[in-house]
């Protein structure tokens, strides 16, 4: 089956602590203790950290709020008087007290949440010693995975390692050094344990090319290039290939292809309905919402002769591939859209809202390619640099690079990371991590000093007594 399901009782069960930003009561939930006792438990609560990476904070709105619109390549879109707030993220207007600021922190910190329920409860079940081994690993990697996102939008934040025997949840943040070693930690353990693959039924879950694949990407966060080349070697080596056919590639046909390394399983069920992931992206009153739309910026930045250009950028007017006309229904909308999330009409499942079928593509490995480029490029590898990037580009049907210097190298790289994960959320924090951003998004607003990251939400700091302290500037 595609769908990994569990029931509503365990998503009730995981609420968290007491009265704080990582807590969420929800009425009737069980008790952590009287429900982790067999193996199907285990099971059950695994499967509720993979519903969260479908969820609305992890794929809608509040995702888009931190990681794309504040981009120079994404746009609030839909009609310019449609939810006109989310201008904040595009101008850095947006303050500690913004929903969408708080909505994309909540998220995080339940699921990390459910994470922990599973790696401290768990390992206390009577059941197969393989698979309780292998869940405690898919959690470790899924918390690394949520504490990624917290770093890199939030800067430091408090580490949870399990749950507080004290329940004590009101700690201070911990530095982004240390938390980048936690992530580091987990990742590694969860690598020696995971599969490299599962049958079809389990499409989906975490394995060990993603958990390296995962690392290679932090350490280039760090700027461990050494660690960074050596961990992206590995997944090289694990067989994974380029989809041939980029429009393919985000097809329904091509999930779970040779290019995929995670992926969030998406499909409409009758038991949680289906991801908005599309749908808030899609085609302005034919397909969706219209929302998250794709800049003239990012339309300059192709090369000529690209195919990636008109595979991302959906336009008003034109035919798809697979012969949808696409005639917007507002006419106050814009006229183009992400292309990366388009579902054709006829697989579109009508019982989910559009798109409902629409995976998510967290790490494809195009951008492992990239990250080992990069790398070895500032290690001075200049010849697995390009070996690696032309990759890439002989895939989008371009010559290869001309850059032979490790600065023009450095610089073709960047600009193949903007075109190849174009609308993927990758723009923002790459034009942080790079140093890029004071300049590249200066006309739009941002601060450097300030804007690197976003401000810990006010309720949560006001919750703690002042123990959470705020980001310099807000």
């Amino acid at each position: 089956m595609k769908k990994i399901l569990l029931s509503i009782a365990i998503l009730s069960a995981l609420g968290s602590c007491k009265d704080d930003y990582l807590d969420v009561q929800q009425p009737n939930r069980l008790v952590a203790d009287a429900f982790f006792t067999t193996q199907e438990d285990a099971m059950q609560a695994t499967n509720a950290i993979y519903v969260a990476l479908r969820s609305w904070e992890n794929s809608a709105f509040p995702s888009q709020f931190v990681f794309g619109v504040p981009a120079d390549d994404v746009e609030k879109g839909s009609n310019p008087g449609d939810a006109s707030f989310i201008n904040a993220y595009d101008q850095f207007t947006y303050t500690a007290s913004d929903s969408g600021v708080e909505g994309y922190w909540i998220g995080q910190w339940q699921f990390v949440n459910r994470c922990n329920q599973v790696i401290t409860n768990v390992p206390n079940i009577n059941m197969d010693a393989t698979l309780k081994n292998r869940l405690i690993a898919e959690a470790k990697m899924l918390r690394a995975y949520f504490y990624f996102n917290l770093v890199r939008i939030y800067g430091g934040v408090p580490i949870f390692d399990g749950l507080p025997a004290d329940k004590n949840y009101n700690i201070p943040r911990n530095s982004v050094d240390e938390v980048y070693n936690f992530i580091i930690s987990d990742l590694t353990s969860a690598a020696a344990v995971l599969p490299q693959s599962y049958p079809a039924s389990d499409l989906g879950r975490m394995t060990k090319g993603g958990a390296l694949g995962l690392l290679s990407k932090v350490y280039l966060y760090k700027k461990d290039w050494q660690k960074a080349y050596d961990t992206s070697n590995q997944v090289i080596a694990m067989g994974y290939n380029l989809d041939p056919n980029f429009n393919h590639l985000f097809r329904p046909a091509g999930e779970f292809g040779s290019e995929s390394v995670i992926e969030v399983n998406c499909d409409c069920s009758s038991q949680f309905g289906g991801s908005q992931y599309a749908e808030v992206q899609g085609v302005r009153n034919q397909f969706g919402w219209g929302f998250f739309t794709p800049t003239t910026a990012l339309e300059s930045a192709f090369e000529t002769g690209d195919i990636r250009k008109e595979l991302t950028i959906l336009r008003n007017g034109e035919t798809t591939p697979e012969g949808d006309l696409i005639q917007k229904g507002d006419p106050q909308a814009g006229n183009m859209w992400n292309q990366k999330v388009y579902v054709p009409k006829s697989l579109n499942n009508n019982a989910c809202g559009y798109g409902s079928i629409q995976n998510i593509r967290i790490l494809r490995f195009a951008e492992v390619l990239l990250i080992n480029a990069e790398a070895a490029n500032e290690l001075g590898n200049t010849t697995a640099a390009i070996t690696n990037l032309n990759k890439v580009r002989t895939r989008a049907q371009l010559a290869g690079t001309t850059a032979t210097t490790q600065s023009a190298l450095r610089t073709a790289i960047w600009r193949e990371r903007r075109v190849e994960l174009a609308m993927e959320g990758d723009r923002f924090v790459d034009l942080v991590r790079t140093g890029q951003a004071a300049t590249v998004l200066a006309p739009y607003g941002f601060k450097a000093g300030k804007n690197e990251v976003f401000p810990i939400p006010l309720n949560s700091i006001n919750q703690s007594s002042g123990i959470l302290t705020q980001n310099p500037g807000y």
